[in-house]
């Protein structure tokens, strides 16, 4: 078993968060709802008057009139868009409502956008074991269930298309069947044409793009049913115009009506668990109660825990668990993802990650194999300083609310500055309480120029800090802030910054001046050090 590194208190100061804006595709297909952890929101309708949300406000915009919106963030603020897939569509309210989001909600909302951004459905694994209830179809059409018993048999989502594009739309009909585009509109989305899409769905799953997603919403629908939704509730939540047209394709494939299915379901002992998603869609009705201001319900539970089947990814992924614990299987090795920590899951390995109890991961974002060279997992901690500024980041890196500079990569450098901040802590360390709060203190500001000056001034009184220096490190401070800064630029270097990047965030103001003291301390300018490092490990 592998811990993370036990360095939270070395975590630097997070970036300022800048501003943001909603620029959504398709804005009118899906409704929006957006909740601000901090800061302020703008939601501006072209023909009404401007809402201005603070810290704990949120405002439902349903689908009909969110194109005409333009939402923006000021800088310092926190925002989470929620698209909800599950019982807001159906059952929203149909106008643009401003509500108050209770702080016990604040953690679900979170571990929502999560579960919109993450779904365990897509790339080609479900989100938990799904109560088997439906016998799995084969390759013809299967035989009705005895009607007296419906039995525990399972039901098989529709295989995944392996293809780029067609899988994005299988995971996006996954999340939200009841999405009603045409093939043309679909495939505009993923920058393919029709005829492409219908090809890969064909090739690669054995049905066609309208079997599959038929496959997709009855599989859907037995969920719900399962969770004690009435027939019309289903058809609207999983993209049926009718309740005629969900009970005919419900019975077509399965023998049952949707009605005789829930009937003779509740009567058999032991039913009831509900699905991850069913489960949601309850609490997203007590969401629509509490945006409403009646009856507003007690917080609902987080997700039980859960992990995933055995999978590989074609990218990187980065990971990090905001809340509780988690962990990273590769083989017969062990990963623990711990509060604050995050994780460059590498691509094309497979693995087995989950959550344990309370516990909630968010995405910062992905790497190609090309930007980054991986091929074990490596893990950084955040200390909860960091919450907000990670939060904003994958708020930008999974949604249409960003930035207008948005770079996908800037995840790459500040992880990788973390990591050489966490990693100077090779250099040794004074065990005297002021001279090893002195030390933290210098490598947190590392990146500020003067700033490790002006730490050891407010905290150096008299002259048993630098004494506690040379004795317990056998350097003098400003020796040991030069070795640090050393120690943090180096591995920088390693990981493919230029030397003038690599200069900044050392907290040298100047490229020359950083080459002068990086050439004194290792012999060798950062450029040949990096091109001494690509050799070897090329």
């Amino acid at each position: 078993m592998t811990s993370p590194p036990s360095s939270a208190a070395v975590s630097r100061r997070p970036p300022p968060i800048p501003g943001a804006r909603w620029s959504p595709a398709d804005a009118h297909v899906r409704p929006l709802l957006l909740w601000v952890r901090t800061g302020t929101a703008h939601v501006r309708p072209d023909d009404g008057p401007a809402l201005r949300l603070g810290a704990g406000e949120g405002v439902w915009i349903p689908a009909d009139g969110r194109a005409g919106r333009t939402i923006t963030t000021e800088p310092g603020t926190v925002a989470f868009p929620l698209c909800p897939h599950v019982g807001f569509g159906a059952r929203g309210l149909p106008e643009v409502t401003r509500f108050d989001v209770p702080r016990g909600w604040q953690d679900w909302l979170i571990q929502l956008f999560n579960l919109q951004v993450t779904p365990f459905s897509g790339r080609g694994y479900s989100p938990e074991a799904i109560t088997e209830l439906l016998r799995r179809p084969g390759s013809r059409p299967p035989a009705p269930p005895a009607l007296g018993d419906p039995g525990p048999e399972g039901f098989a989502p529709p295989p995944m298309p392996r293809a780029r594009g067609a899988r994005a739309v299988a995971e996006e009909l996954t999340r939200d069947p009841g999405l009603d585009l045409t093939v043309e509109r679909w495939a505009a989305r993923v920058l393919s044409s029709a005829r492409t899409l219908r090809r890969d769905f064909l090739a690669d799953t054995g049905l066609t793009f309208e079997q599959w997603r038929l496959h997709c919403r009855l599989g859907v629908a037995v969920e719900f049913l399962a969770a004690g939704y009435d027939v019309d509730q289903v058809a609207a939540l999983v993209g049926f115009a009718s309740r005629n047209g969900l009970t005919r394709a419900f019975k077509g494939r399965f023998g049952l009506t949707p009605h005789e299915f829930g009937r003779k379901l509740h009567a058999r002992p032991g039913a009831g668990g509900l699905t991850r998603r069913a489960a949601a869609a309850r609490q997203a009705d007590d969401l629509i109660r509490m945006m409403r201001e009646t009856d507003t319900p007690v917080p609902p539970e987080m997700l039980p825990p859960a992990s995933t089947p055995s999978h590989t990814n074609d990218i990187h992924v980065l990971s990090w668990m905001y809340r509780g614990s988690g962990y990273l299987d590769i083989g017969d090795r062990r990963y623990e993802r711990e509060r604050g920590v995050a994780t460059w899951i590498p691509a094309e390995t497979e693995h087995v990650t989950g959550l344990r109890e309370n516990s909630v991961s968010l995405p910062l974002g992905n790497a190609s194999t090309a930007d980054l060279h991986l091929t074990a997992p490596l893990q950084v901690r955040f200390s909860p300083a960091w919450d907000d500024y990670l939060m904003f980041r994958s708020i930008s890196a999974r949604s249409a609310l960003r930035p207008d500079d948005h770079d996908p990569r800037q995840i790459l450098g500040l992880f990788a500055e973390q990591v050489a901040a966490q990693r100077a802590l090779s250099v040794p360390m004074p065990t005297d309480p002021r001279a090893r709060a002195v030390a933290m203190e210098c490598l947190r500001r590392i990146g500020e120029p003067g700033a490790a000056r002006d730490a050891e001034a407010d905290a150096t009184p008299d002259a048993d800090i630098h004494r506690a220096f040379r004795d317990e490190t056998g350097m003098t401070l400003g020796r040991w802030r030069y070795a640090a800064r050393m120690r943090v630029a180096r591995d920088l270097l390693a990981g493919g910054a230029p030397p003038s990047t690599v200069a900044r965030r050392t907290g040298y103001a100047h490229l020359p001046t950083f080459s002068a003291a990086f050439s004194r301390f290792h012999g060798l300018s950062p450029r040949e050090y990096q091109e001494r490092e690509a050799a070897e490990s090329g």
